[in-house]
């Protein structure tokens, strides 16, 4: 059979030093800032009180802060959520006011602004303890996808791909987490999901490229694993360009079209995109070099010859 050759010819491992400099760096200024900065939790995780409001005309949000602020509401986090007539107030749990208290407070207050006839459109509590819960679910689900990944990569392929395939979903999981972190961008249950759905997303493109590089230690019967691994890459690249390219457009669309809600959720994902696919290249392929793996390594076991003597 012949050998497939790939009509470009990018040296992508001959730079796999530099990248994995650059993502040591990225790495330990994330875990950096997780360690003593931490996330700026949301109210799913840390408990409190959000109050939507309507107003019949456009809101300036920071007269509406101004206005919490000075009757005891400074914690308070105000934006709009839709149209500028719709405001979203988050509060942190106050132990002498019940939900229902606090936003008829909220009401209250927002109405003595001569002219503003905001009106109440909804209220969602969340305990601290409910919060605390979902704090510990989301990290074991994390580490179950992680666990359940390396089982399945392993059976797959081979257990330095496996090894390979976690060292990319831990390097894309912690540069996003600690761009949330540096960023300070609020990090509730929305964004867990997006995480989660990083993980998902980044080990389909590294498994991808996985099977070519696969296949080509099998066929080609020339090269040296460097030499197949770049090939293996060059070979998939129009895919993962493709793919991540409509991915992308995607989730640009939604974080600037899809409102408040939805926003940090478009941007984990579009940060998990861009680095799931460099990863899938810099880390797991590099990874693979690392460990040595060998062509012998992956070449099908031989079939034992059937006995064809005549009794």
């Amino acid at each position: 059979m012949a050998q497939h050759i790939s009509q470009r010819n990018i040296d992508f491992m001959g730079k796999r030093h530099v990248a994995l400099a650059v993502s040591a760096i990225l790495i330990v200024l994330s875990l950096g800032s997780l360690i003593f900065q931490g996330l700026k939790l949301g109210l799913d995780f840390t408990g409190g009180t959000l109050v939507e409001v309507g107003y019949t005309e456009a809101v300036d949000l920071p007269e509406v802060r101004k206005l919490l602020a000075g009757h005891g509401f400074e914690e308070a986090a105000v934006q709009h959520f839709g149209t500028a007539r719709e405001v979203l107030i988050r509060l942190p749990s106050d132990p002498r006011l019940n939900s229902a208290e606090l936003s008829n407070r909220i009401l209250e207050v927002l109405r003595s602004d001569p002219g503003a006839r905001p009106q109440l459109r909804r209220v969602e509590f969340v305990g601290p303890q409910v919060g605390e819960e979902l704090t510990e679910k989301g990290g074991l689900a994390m580490l179950f996808a992680l666990f359940g990944i390396l089982i399945y990569v392993a059976w797959r392929f081979e257990y330095r791909f496996a090894l390979g395939s976690i060292a990319a979903l831990v390097h894309d999981v912690i540069i996003t987490l600690g761009f949330f972190s540096l960023s300070r961008l609020e990090f509730d249950l929305t964004v867990l999901a997006a995480v989660l759905a990083v993980v998902g997303y980044s080990l389909n493109d590294t498994i991808v490229v996985f099977d070519r590089i696969r296949e080509n230690f099998r066929r080609m019967r020339r090269g040296g694993p460097v030499e197949i691994v770049n090939s293996s890459i060059n070979q998939t690249l129009s895919r993962t360009l493709i793919t991540s390219f409509t991915t992308l457009l995607v989730l640009l669309a939604l974080a600037f079209l899809g409102g408040e809600i939805i926003r940090n959720f478009a941007i984990a994902l579009i940060l998990g995109v861009v680095v799931g696919t460099y990863s899938s290249i810099y880390i797991a392929s590099a990874f693979l070099l690392l460990l040595k793996v060998r062509r012998e390594d992956l070449l099908l076991p031989e079939k034992p010859e059937a006995d064809t003597d005549l009794l």
